[in-house]
């Protein structure tokens, strides 16, 4: 048994006291990124990363670690989602069978959040993933990669989670919109990620 599955309610209680645990690093287009990113067909594939981390695993869970609205940071506004303006940011871990696959952080404009997409704020500890790309009119603008390293501190949650980091952690980061409205999806492969094997 993986130690995160015996000790994940103290893991838990210690992230969601750091939340928000953010996303500050370098992102970079995916056609101009280092050629070990652009070759990873975890970090490129345009499909649903829910749908494929539950083809592979007998158990899969999303792990809210928390939501809240603030201003948007600069180093997340982009063309379509201004620096200042109110967005819900939410943060999860997914799990495959209880093993920390997948740090996300979400960036949903409060405009964005109207009418059918109402529901994208209370999703609890559903997969948001599975809910956008059930949707027909959803359309994916922009796909960015990082190479993170262990100074980071989104890296400090591996190590809650009891991961070893013995490597660059690697990241993508897409803008989506549906309906001419905005949202992005940040994603994190954990150490234990089957993106690096």
């Amino acid at each position: 048994m993986h130690l995160f599955s015996v000790r994940k309610d103290n893991a838990m209680i210690a992230l969601r006291k750091q939340f928000p645990i953010g996303l500050n690093v370098n992102w970079v287009s995916a056609i101009a990124a280092p050629k070990a990113l652009r070759l990873n067909d975890w970090l490129l594939d345009s499909s649903s990363l829910t749908a494929r981390l539950k083809s592979q695993c007998t158990d899969f869970k999303v792990m809210l670690i928390g939501q809240q609205i603030e201003p948007c940071s600069a180093s997340e506004a982009n063309c379509n989602i201004i620096a200042g303006e109110q967005v819900l940011i939410r943060e999860v871990l997914l799990l495959c069978d209880n093993v920390p696959h997948v740090f996300a952080r979400s960036v949903l404009p409060l405009r964005s959040l109207t009418g059918e997409q109402q529901a994208l704020a209370n999703l609890g500890e559903q997969p948001l993933g599975q809910v956008l790309f059930s949707n027909p009119k959803l359309h994916r603008e922009i796909v960015e990669v990082a190479e993170i390293p262990p100074s980071q501190r989104v890296c400090e949650l591996a190590a809650l989670l009891n991961l070893k980091i013995s490597h660059n952690l690697w990241g993508r980061r897409s803008l989506f919109t549906i309906e001419n409205k905005p949202l992005m999806v940040a994603e994190v492969f954990l150490p234990s990620a089957r993106a690096y094997q």
